[in-house]
């Protein structure tokens, strides 16, 4: 049996953005399953408000018939209770439940819901008729778009989220990293990429050592929190693989009319050797994994 987490204390604040990191094999998804009451801690408790709703990503996704927008309007499933049970109630034409429930309905914002999970299909990526079609016709990374937008759907205290950004390009990283900013309740996210967790999260939440330190800021600062606490040295390159997309050359690329040029880039960084976070030294061009495409190669290759 390998321990995971051993004497492990941190406090986290209501509508903190976590992000959750640590090599692989240290217990990130162990932490995510706890949170969700699949797994219990041999000692000790995780503990957080019994009333608080968490929200998380399905991991499969069935290949119904149903369509793509209302499979994202599953992810509310209060909301969907509510319409069972008002249909229920109808059958029994029982006026006062009925009032009743159209009241819950109205302070669910039904009657908006599904011009909000339009909106939120479309920062995912989807066409107007490709939210028509049904979930079993779509590809298994645009299936598992779908599981996310029911969980950016489902209204929720706790938000949890493995590697968000693994099936979406860079235009639905970017709207998804705009989304999470408004959130108000307080997420929790393990990702890969550093630029999307230095735009969303505040908190960094370090497994290290089967322990778990909290760190203010986001992952640059973490970075510097840790040089400064004399812990360089022990940033091993089979820690933390973060990978960076030179986004403002893809965005510069897409800008002048190089779309093309930008999606094979954008794969082949997220082919490259990871980053190696025990290797940085001073200055830009010398920066292990400051770009994995530097701006003229990108720029080369936009006019090939």
């Amino acid at each position: 049996v390998k321990v995971l987490l051993e004497n492990a204390d941190v406090s986290l604040n209501p509508g903190d953005k976590i992000g959750l990191i640590g090599a692989n094999g240290t217990g990130k998804s162990s932490v995510f399953a706890m949170l969700r009451g699949e797994l219990h801690a041999d000692q000790g408790e995780v503990d957080f408000p019994q009333r608080w709703r968490v929200a998380h990503v399905a991991q499969e996704t069935p290949p119904l018939e149903r369509s793509a927008i209302d499979y994202a309007i599953d992810g509310d499933t209060t909301l969907r209770k509510l319409e069972a049970d008002l249909a229920e109630a109808e059958a029994a034409d029982d006026g006062e439940r009925i009032g009743s429930i159209y009241a819950d309905l109205t302070d669910a914002d039904a009657w908006t819901v599904r011009s909000r999970a339009e909106r939120l299909l479309h920062g995912l990526g989807f066409s107007h008729d490709q939210m028509e079609n049904s979930v079993s016709s779509f590809s298994g990374g645009w299936r598992m778009r779908l599981n996310l937008a029911q969980a950016l759907m489902c209204p929720s205290d706790l938000l949890l989220l493995d590697e968000p950004t693994n099936h979406l390009d860079l235009d639905a990283i970017l709207w998804v990293e705009e989304w999470l900013k408004r959130y108000r309740g307080t997420l929790l996210v393990v990702s890969h990429d550093r630029d999307f967790l230095d735009g969303v999260v505040n908190v960094i939440l370090h497994i290290d050592q089967q322990k778990l330190k909290r760190y203010a800021g986001n992952y640059s600062d973490f970075e510097v929190q840790r040089a400064q606490a004399g812990e360089r040295e022990q940033l091993r390159v089979a820690d933390l693989r973060l990978i960076r997309v030179p986004r403002a050359e893809l965005l510069e690329l897409r800008q002048f009319g190089h779309g093309r040029h930008a999606l094979v880039i954008e794969r082949r960084a997220r082919d490259r050797e990871p980053l190696q976070l025990g290797q940085r030294l001073e200055g830009r061009e010398a920066r292990a994994g400051e770009a994995l495409v530097r701006k003229r190669d990108v720029k080369e290759r936009g006019r090939a």
